[in-house]
């Protein structure tokens, strides 16, 4: 991942001045998860650009050594850390250009305070929500904002956009105010932190944002991203900006949130949920996989993309589900070596079926809950049983999330079809009483914004033999 600032104003060179690193000596600088360098492309009294480059090191990733995620590690084995702008990139240039940060050069002080024709460009960022959002939050702080765009793989159009882009910026602005906006706005686009999120961001957001966040429309979007939607922490956030800007409490009316983003939570909770699933299964080192309550063939559309899923099958109770699943696969039109890893058939899982047998792992993902609960004994003697698969992955709703929805009353389910819903503590006295009849092991995942007090939208049960 590259971030570069470029300075055009003669003697443009002054830019090393002001980041105190100097341009005819490039730098590396040791981190906890890897290594930034800083070099100059090019320097001249015309023009001086300044990039850092940070490279992390995926096997330390793996490993949980460094820089692992502290809420459950999901991602450490399949993720995109080492190659985009992250959170990870925003503790580099803090540890970089600290000094330049907090605005001092001995050097060129009255540089400091002046605005600058700068202009800097973030590599291969990741934005949840689309490319809107990157100029709902660039634009009102006064940056000319273009964004480049990726296909998942151009090779299959069909595919569509990733959500990776390349960002540059252009403005009249102090470099300390730039590099303050990046570093609060890169894990706000990206919506993750490898680190634990706890009060002590709050000083870091209050302290970064000083003199520009509480004047941004977007204000609350920022604050609830950057300290991961956690209640507790957006509330006093929120309240200790007002209070720093002579605004009280009760003077404050917070913005409704928009449909638009709304839809992006429900949505960002299936990417989370699906791909917590990919990352486990690439954990235990599946290559047979069977998907029970496959639906219309959202996981198998992910399967079928890794190579390294040798044999995957989807079952569903019902015919028309499958046939749509098939059209959104394409499977008529996949190239022969593809069709032979992929099956798709109807069967139930309450009865038993020698198909279901001869997997390394089975997903049941959001779908127990759709069984009367006094059939669930039927579903584990077929599953934990007779297909005794290696690993088996659950996931269900978490109903004390519930609250959390305005459309939902109390005792009300997230579905018509739902037939129950359990809490944490129901879900896992179920999990942990079929490990022991069936002799497996369980670890338990949460998936989704996490409350404080009321966990996670999703939780998932990980069996093991």
């Amino acid at each position: 991942m590259i971030l570069t600032i470029t300075y055009t104003q003669p003697p443009a060179t002054d830019l090393g001045y002001l980041l105190h690193k100097n341009p005819s000596r490039p730098q590396t600088f040791e981190l906890s998860f890897g290594k930034a360098h800083v070099f100059y492309p090019e320097a001249t009294k015309e023009i001086c650009t300044v990039a850092l480059l940070l490279d992390i090191d995926p096997i330390d990733l793996v490993r949980g050594r460094k820089g692992a995620s502290y809420e459950g590690g999901l991602f450490d084995y399949v993720n995109d850390r080492p190659y985009v702008a992250s959170s990870f990139l925003s503790v580099a240039i803090s540890n970089v250009f600290g000094t330049a940060m907090s605005g001092k050069s001995k050097d060129r002080p009255e540089l400091v305070s002046m605005e600058l024709p700068l202009q800097a460009k973030i590599i291969m960022l990741p934005c949840k929500g689309g490319e809107e959002i990157i100029y709902r939050l660039f634009e009102p702080l006064g940056y000319k904002v273009a964004v480049e765009g990726y296909m998942l793989d151009e090779k299959f159009p069909e595919w569509g956009q990733s959500r990776y882009y390349t960002v540059s910026l252009e403005g009249k602005v102090r470099l300390q105010d730039l590099l303050n906006h990046i570093y609060v706005l890169i894990p706000v686009l990206d919506s993750e932190k490898h680190y634990w999120v706890g009060e002590d961001e709050i000083d870091k957001l209050i302290h970064h944002g000083e003199g520009w966040l509480i004047n941004h429309p977007e204000k609350e979007l920022i604050t609830g991203r950057y300290l991961k939607r956690k209640k507790s922490l957006v509330s006093q956030a929120l309240k200790r900006l007002l209070e720093n800007s002579g605004v009280t409490a009760d003077e404050y009316e917070p913005e409704a949130p928009s449909q638009q983003e709304e839809n992006e939570k429900k949505l960002n909770l299936n990417q989370q949920r699906l791909g917590t699933v990919i990352a486990v299964l690439k954990s235990v080192n599946a290559r047979k996989v069977i998907d029970l309550g496959c639906g219309e063939g959202k996981l198998l559309q992910l399967l079928l993309k890794d190579k390294s899923f040798e044999q995957i099958t989807g079952v569903d109770v019902s015919y028309s589900v499958l046939e749509r699943a098939k059209e959104n696969l394409k499977i008529d039109r996949l190239p022969e070596m593809q069709r032979k890893r992929i099956n798709l058939f109807q069967g139930s899982l309450l009865y038993r079926d020698k198909r279901f047998s001869g997997y390394d792992a089975a997903t049941v993902i959001e779908v127990i809950e759709h069984l009367d609960e006094n059939r669930l004994k039927a579903f584990e003697k077929v599953l934990f049983k007779f297909a005794r698969p290696q690993t088996v992955i659950v996931s269900t709703p978490n109903k004390e999330y519930n609250s959390h929805y305005a459309n939902l009353l109390e005792g009300d389910m997230r579905h018509r079809d739902h037939r129950f819903e359990w809490s944490r503590k129901e879900f896992e006295t179920w999990a942990v009483k079929v490990a022991q009849n069936y002799g497996y092991n369980v670890r338990f995942l949460q998936i989704g914004e996490v409350d404080d007090e009321l966990g996670s939208p999703t939780q998932m049960g990980v069996f093991t033999l």
